[in-house]
């Protein structure tokens, strides 16, 4: 079985052009990667950014963010407009939105013609211990998005969620619900390397999902890899 993680930071090289903030953990294998580019929703040329990214190798989609420091209000008309272009260039869009889900639904609802990956459940998640005291609070939100058939989840992230030590055993009652709610080819596997380096390993990560018996093999090989490669063309 291939496994393809839908979510992983890769950085360029620390330099003076490019210095790095911190030091990221882990090594890197850039020819395994396809790459999202978040996307400034204001910037008026964004059409001609999106057309340009469509055509450049490894690139598989945007990234648009909910965060006060960019457009934050779900009924902006750039933040629809560049969900729209996204769509005209058959580019998926991934979509952080978590904890403000009520927002993202919004945001979903008036693009009905572009593919929107929600991620990280849209559910916020620990970078660092402790864990959150009530982490699936937000779920039934997230379950409600499975109405609309543009929707794809990424399941990234989600052993950070759990209140448990590894493998994490708690996490399984609510994801199993939304790969129950969404189908098993909307949902994608995910770690979210290095945001979640603070938290578990990267086989960590990995190994719930992968020795979990209550999927099928065919499940699994659909939420590791399989569902990334229809939903990204990869």
């Amino acid at each position: 079985m291939a496994v393809i993680d839908v979510q992983v930071h890769a950085y360029e090289r620390n330099h003076p052009g490019r210095p790095w903030a911190g030091h990221p953990h882990g090594p890197a294998s850039p020819e395994r990667f396809r790459v999202v580019k978040p996307i400034d929703p204001a910037n008026p040329a964004v059409d001609d950014v999106l057309a340009d990214w469509a055509k450049t190798k490894g690139a598989v989609g945007v990234r648009l963010m909910l965060r006060e420091e960019q457009i934050s209000d779900p009924t902006d008309p750039r933040l629809n407009r560049a969900f729209a272009a996204a769509g005209r260039h058959g580019l998926p869009v991934n979509f952080l939105c978590w904890g403000r889900l009520d927002d993202g639904t919004e945001a979903v609802r008036r693009n009905p013609d572009t593919v929107i990956v929600v991620d990280h459940l849209g559910l916020v998640q620990p970078s660092e211990p402790p864990p959150l005291a009530t982490p699936w609070a937000d779920l039934p939100k997230l379950l409600a998005l499975a109405a609309y058939p543009n929707v794809r989840v990424k399941i990234s992230g989600a052993c950070t969620l759990s209140r448990e030590a590894f493998p994490y055993d708690d996490i399984w009652d609510p994801v199993l619900r939304i790969i129950d709610a969404f189908g098993i080819d909307r949902c994608m596997w995910g770690t979210d390397w290095t945001r979640t380096s603070g938290m578990l390993t990267y086989e960590q990560g990995v190994a719930p999902f992968r020795n979990i018996d209550r999927l099928s093999d065919s499940d699994r090989s659909k939420l590791m890899g399989g569902t990334l490669q229809k939903v990204y063309r990869w």
